[in-house]
């Protein structure tokens, strides 16, 4: 039964979603009422009143109408009651009626509308309305009569254990989501923090009070649980109810099944633990939880506080104190008793005397020695290394690179227009030069950029994807063809003092990135 498909939930997903929804919220709102046969009229009219749909037709409600109960939504009936002739009654018209499937589906998203969080509480006295249930059972059971009223004792019984476990499962997971975690970080937290602590420690209290009570019950009931669930199934059977046809055994294998989840729940069942037990350790640790994030928003608001004027009223304290005995007291109630610490040597006192201090005797010379396996040896302060000669080296190997890089541009220049199959046994500046171009270039969509200097190099694929070879002194370089294309440009005033500024930064990162090199030497 369980297992089987459910098309009674195709129209959240249909293609005309918003139709259907719109139809059978009408119905719901409609079976609310204790309306539940509507004419198709009726629906269409309503669907209008919302006011959510334009140009709905009357003929599209009839098939909304029959979608719906093909997928089971609906059931229909023949409504010949209007009919004046012949004709009219055989053209069948239909009223509809929400099946139980699709009653408690709108149920269930009229309550998902209004959902924010978790929700949940931790109701206590609704351990105190489980302990009262149970004693009316046990009393009717030690009365050994045919009672009346088991199953409305069972039926409370259920809702309350049923609130119970939900709205408490609901609650903890609530403190348990990233925006309670958020909260908890916040200053704001402190005041909240012992409303909320109060409300934990009121509901653990109540359910060890009521625990035993429910667990002595609950052992006195089993002994006579079968009397007890073969009366509650006879009470549900005598209910007039033309749509559930389940046999006696399945009726009192459902109820057997509700008893014993409910006493597996507070008693445990074998070696296992009860869930009751587990919902205590849940709520202590998120006491505990609530404690360590209050201590540790004090500990930050504590690291942020000067004590700059405590310690100084404390220092001039200590200065106006003359007498050393008094100085000691003092530094007893400020600070305490230190850290005890044993050390080994001769006791040489240097009297007999009982009464004396030991602030009176000599200090005893003990030299002490790491116990670690691994011996370090004490480090020797160095002095501060001077590295201004390298870094002069290195701004003068810059220069001279920055040097190189315009000659050769100024020999490019006078060229104009090259290719790279046009340069024999280029340097390896140059090649350097040339791929650098060819990356800012071929990243930029004009195909061109401008160096600091006020030159503009633009950059041409080869046609055919034609293929060279670049010469160098160290090796040889494949690469496509390219064609290059320099020319001076006129900047204005803003242009330059962005190219000197591109260079300026250029250099020092370089001199930077130098002066790491030398520092980790």
């Amino acid at each position: 039964m369980w297992i089987r498909p459910v098309p009674e939930l195709k129209y959240l997903n249909a293609e005309n979603v918003h139709r259907y929804r719109l139809l059978m919220r009408y119905f719901y709102q409609q079976y609310k009422k204790l309306r539940y046969w509507l004419s198709p009229e009726e629906v269409y009219q309503g669907v209008l009143d919302f006011g959510l749909i334009k140009d709905y037709t009357l003929e599209q409600c009839q098939q909304d109408l029959e979608s719906l109960t093909e997928w089971q939504n609906l059931t229909n009936r023949h409504d010949g009651s209007k009919a004046s002739t012949v004709e009219e009654y055989l053209r069948k018209k239909f009223r509809y009626l929400l099946t139980p499937y699709s009653i408690e589906i709108e149920r269930m998203l009229e309550n998902l509308e209004s959902i924010q969080g978790y929700g949940g509480s931790l109701e206590a006295s609704l351990f105190d309305q489980i302990v009262e249930w149970l004693k009316q059972i046990n009393d009717m059971l030690d009365q050994d009569k045919d009672f009346e009223g088991a199953l409305d004792l069972w039926k409370s019984l259920s809702g309350a254990f049923k609130q119970l476990h939900e709205n408490a499962s609901d609650y903890l997971a609530s403190l348990q989501t990233g925006k309670a975690e958020e909260l908890m970080m916040t200053e704001s937290f402190l005041v909240f923090k012992d409303t909320l602590t109060h409300y934990l420690r009121n509901f653990i209290q109540g359910m060890q009070k009521s625990s035993y009570k429910i667990e002595g019950y609950l052992r006195k009931i089993s002994l006579n649980e079968e009397q007890l669930l073969d009366k509650i199934t006879a009470e549900q059977e005598r209910l007039p109810n033309l749509e559930d046809d389940r046999t006696h055994e399945e009726r009192h294998a459902q109820f057997e099944a509700e008893w014993q989840s409910f006493k597996r729940w507070f008693l445990g069942e074998g070696n296992e633990l009860s869930d009751l037990y587990y919902l205590e350790q849940a709520t202590k640790e998120t006491i505990s939880k609530i404690v360590r994030a209050v201590l540790r928003i004090q500990e930050k608001r504590r690291l942020g506080t000067s004590r700059k004027r405590e310690l100084d009223y404390l220092g001039q304290w200590f200065f106006a104190i003359d007498e050393l005995e008094e100085a000691k007291e003092l530094a007893a109630y400020t600070f305490g008793l230190y850290k005890t610490r044993h050390f080994q040597g001769w006791d040489e006192p240097m009297n007999d005397s009982g009464h004396s201090s030991m602030w009176d005797e000599s200090p005893m010379i003990r030299h002490l020695r790491s116990r670690s396996r691994k011996q370090i040896k004490r480090q020797q302060n160095e002095p501060v290394r001077q590295t201004k000669q390298k870094q002069n080296e290195t701004r003068e190997i810059y220069l001279q690179k920055q040097k190189e890089e315009v000659e050769i541009i100024e020999q490019l220049l006078e060229k104009e227009q090259f290719s790279v199959s046009d340069l024999k046994d280029v340097s390896r500046p140059l090649r350097n030069l040339l791929l650098y171009w060819i990356g800012r270039c071929s990243s930029h969509p004009s195909r061109n950029m401008d160096t600091p200097d006020g030159v503009r190099i633009e950059l041409k694929m080869p046609d055919n994807e034609k293929r060279t070879k670049l010469t160098s002194n160290d090796g040889e370089l494949e690469l496509p063809d390219f064609a290059f294309k320099l020319m001076r440009i006129q900047a204005s005033s803003d242009d330059i003092n962005k190219n000197s500024h591109h260079l300026r930064r250029n250099y020092l990162d370089h001199a930077n990135e130098q002066q790491a090199k030398i520092s980790g030497m």
